[in-house]
């Protein structure tokens, strides 16, 4: 039986903003949203796709997404459907399973790949929506598998990393994270390294390079130190995906640090204070981090030097910042998208989507865009 304790992420900030406590009484404080900043320039972004699906809940972790395979985009919806679309036309919408869906897509080598809450996870055809196999797995499936070397790549939020079959769904092995007895809940979606190995970050602060064939691990570095003193304060989940950039990988924790590690020495290069559950984005040499305070900053890549800071979004509750084009795109609380400039850091323009943005994504030069709200949508430059 899984005897770790997960909380949602809402919940660990509201118990670290508690000040005052006496024997009888705790004060709450509450953060406002800074005020949207001044741009110096209209938004480029221009929609191309949109569809809803069902909200998720505010207290849940679900990052679902969109995702994209020859052309063809597949969505997800949480109560238990998935969709191809061609352009803006619906090819094909199916009815996965009465128990709902909460990872997010993924569709390569003529598959989509879907779980659920249940840890059952579904291979569908991505021609047709035709099911082609299902497996059940030992816990919640709340991140995005990776299909890689015939293997379907998935954790369960029980940190059992399992490999299938591509083919068939059939168990090829399983490997057992070290998990916290108190963590968030979440779960780091699988990164290919190579051709044969994939990198997973865990509740305790860890990065394994896993191989994908043999199910053994090629590498494990601690990548957070926790420094607090109660339960909550020693949170250090690193529930982002790595960041391959050359011969290093960038990593992420919830009140840990951005750390960098060096694969040749099998080292860490540099570590910098930095509290994120999003994803770093790696664009010309910058390594560019969106907190859970709201700040942006960004380190250079082999110094750790920091090279600016944004400031103006403070408390908006921002999603992962992704590079498109010549600069960056992040989402908040409010859904809008904020264009920030990658040399400086300056806020240049913003558009608006529905709901809190909670995921995006680069996909051939297109932004893929998710809300809580559950409005998926496509972007792209003018």
């Amino acid at each position: 039986m899984d005897r770790n304790f997960k909380i949602p992420f809402a919940l660990a900030i509201l118990s670290i903003a508690l000040v005052g406590c006496s024997s009888n009484k705790t004060k709450e404080v509450k953060v406002k949203p800074n005020p949207l900043p001044k741009v110096a320039q209209a938004s480029s972004l221009v929609q191309v796709f949109s569809t809803n699906v069902s909200a998720t809940n505010s207290e849940d972790a679900l990052r679902i997404r969109l995702d994209s395979d020859n052309g063809v985009v597949f969505a997800l919806d949480p109560k238990g459907e998935v969709a191809a679309y061609k352009g803006k036309q619906r090819l094909w919408e199916a009815k996965v399973t009465k128990q709902g869906l909460s990872s997010g897509v993924e569709a390569a080598d003529g598959l989509v790949i879907v779980g659920n809450q249940k840890g059952q996870l579904f291979a569908l055809d991505q021609s047709t929506g035709e099911k082609k196999w299902s497996a059940q797995l030992s816990g919640a499936i709340i991140s995005s598998a990776l299909i890689q070397s015939g293997r379907v790549i998935v954790v369960a939020n029980d940190g059992t990393v399992y490999a299938l079959d591509v083919e068939s769904g059939q168990q090829a092995w399983t490997y057992k994270l070290p998990n916290a007895s108190f963590s968030l809940r979440g779960q780091a979606t699988p990164v290919r390294l190579d051709d044969r190995t994939v990198l997973i970050g865990t509740s305790t602060g860890y990065l394994f390079a896993i191989d994908s064939i043999a199910g053994v691990p090629r590498l494990q570095r601690r990548v957070a130190v926790s420094e607090g003193r109660s339960d909550i304060q020693r949170l250090i989940d690193v529930d982002a995906e790595p960041v391959v950039s050359g011969q290093y990988v960038v990593t992420t924790s919830f009140q840990g640090q951005v750390t960098v590690l060096d694969l040749a020495s099998q080292s860490v290069l540099w570590s910098e204070n930095s509290s994120s559950l999003n994803r770093p984005e790696v664009v010309d040499g910058k390594v560019i981090v969106s907190q859970t305070d709201g700040k942006i900053v960004a380190y250079d890549l082999i110094t750790g030097n920091e090279l600016w800071k944004n400031e103006q979004l403070l408390n908006r509750n921002l999603s992962n910042v992704v590079a498109l084009g010549s600069s960056l795109v992040v989402g908040d609380l409010d859904g809008y998208l904020h264009q920030v400039d990658l040399n400086t850091g300056a806020t240049l323009g913003r558009t608006k989507t529905s709901g809190e943005v909670r995921t995006l994504r680069v996909v051939d030069n297109q932004l893929f865009v998710s809300t809580r709200k559950g409005a998926l949508s496509i972007w792209q430059n003018r």
